[in-house]
C-alpha cells in the first residue's frame, strides 16, 4: 500500500518491523524466498529488518539472503552493521519506497558486550521529512538499558522530526521494561503485540515506536500461513499518519 492520504492534510503509510531469523523458518529450512513471500503480503512503505543473513550461499548463482532481499521490487535496500559471531555473519536492513536523504550507520556498544548495529535515515516522504531508526537490541537486562538510553538520546537530537523506531528491542519484562528510557518520550501507543515465538506468540519483542507523529499506534501482528513459517518471529506492521502540510518539510518542499 503506497503512502496516501495528502488531500487530507495528513499523510498516511504502512510500516513494518520483521526479524527474519536468517531466513530459517520454524521449519528449519533456510529459504529466503519466503521471507521476501512474506515482506510483499506486508505491502509496506518502509520496512525495518533483523537478522538478515551476509553469509554467501553456495552453489551456482547462488545469493545470500541480503542479496535475495537487496532486490525486492520496489524498494530501496539500506544495509546496516553486521554483527560476526558463532552463529554467522548477520544484521540490519531497511527497505523503503521513499527516496533517501541522509544515512547514518551506528553502533550501539556497551561495554562487555558485542556491539549492535543501528541504520539512522530520513527519508522524503512526498516532501515531509520522516526519520527512521532500524536496530536489535542485545539480550542482556543491563546491556538494553544501556542500548535505550543510547536511542534516546539520538532520538532527541533531532527534535523537529518525526521519527520512528523500527526492532526486535528483546524486552519480555513487564511492569519493568528495560526500554524503559524509550517508552517514556515516545508518543502514545496501543499495547505492542505478541510477536514471538511465530507458532505460539508469548513476547512482545518486535516494536514500532514513533515520535511526534500526527497520530497514536496501534500496531499488530501478520499472522498468515507463510508468517507462521518463515521465520521464528512475526512481523510487526502499523498504519503511521504524519503531518502533510504542517510537518517538517524537505528544503525546497
Amino acid at each position: 500500500m503506497m503512502a496516501e492520504g495528502r488531500a487530507s492534510g495528513r499523510l498516511r503509510l504502512r510500516v513494518a518491523s520483521y526479524n527474519t531469523h536468517r531466513s530459517v523458518g520454524t521449519d528449519r529450512r533456510c529459504r529466503p524466498e519466503r521471507v521476501a513471500r512474506v515482506i510483499r503480503e506486508l505491502d509496506a512503505d518502509i520496512v525495518g529488518l533483523q537478522e538478515v543473513d551476509w553469509k554467501a550461499a553456495t552453489g551456482p548463482g547462488a545469493a545470500s539472503q541480503a542479496e535475495f532481499l537487496a532486490h525486492l521490487q520496489g524498494y530501496t535496500a539500506i544495509e546496516g552493521p553486521n554483527l560476526l559471531d558463532h552463529r554467522g555473519h548477520y544484521g540490519n536492513m531497511l527497505l523503503t519506497r521513499f527516496p533517501l536523504r541522509r544515512l547514518e550507520r551506528a553502533r550501539l556498544r556497551t561495554s562487555r558486550r558485542e556491539p549492535r548495529g543501528l541504520i539512522d535515515a530520513e527519508l522524503d516522504c512526498h516532501g515531509v521529512a520522516l526519520r527512521v531508526l532500524v536496530t536489535h537490541l542485545g539480550l542482556g537486562l543491563r546491556e538494553r538499558c544501556v542500548q535505550a538510553a543510547q536511542l534516546a538520546r539520538r532520538v532527541a537530537r533531532t527534535p523537529e522530526l518525526p521519527t520512528l523506531l523500527l526492532g526486535d528491542l528483546n524486552d519480555w519484562m513487564i511492569g519493568h521494561p528495560t526500554i524503559r528510557p524509550l517508552i517514556d518520550a515516545a508518543d502514545a501507543a496501543s499495547p505492542p503485540p505478541r510477536s514471538f515465538p511465530a507458532r505460539w506468540p508469548l513476547f512482545a519483542l518486535d516494536r514500532v515506536m514513533g515520535w511526534r507523529l500526527a497520530g497514536s499506534l496501534r500496531a499488530q501482528v501478520h499472522r498468515s500461513p507463510e508468517a507462521r513459517a518463515a521465520s521464528d518471529h512475526l512481523p510487526v506492521v502499523c498504519e503511521v499518519a504524519l503531518a502533510g502540510n504542517g510537518g517538517h518539510a524537505m528544503p525546497g518542499t
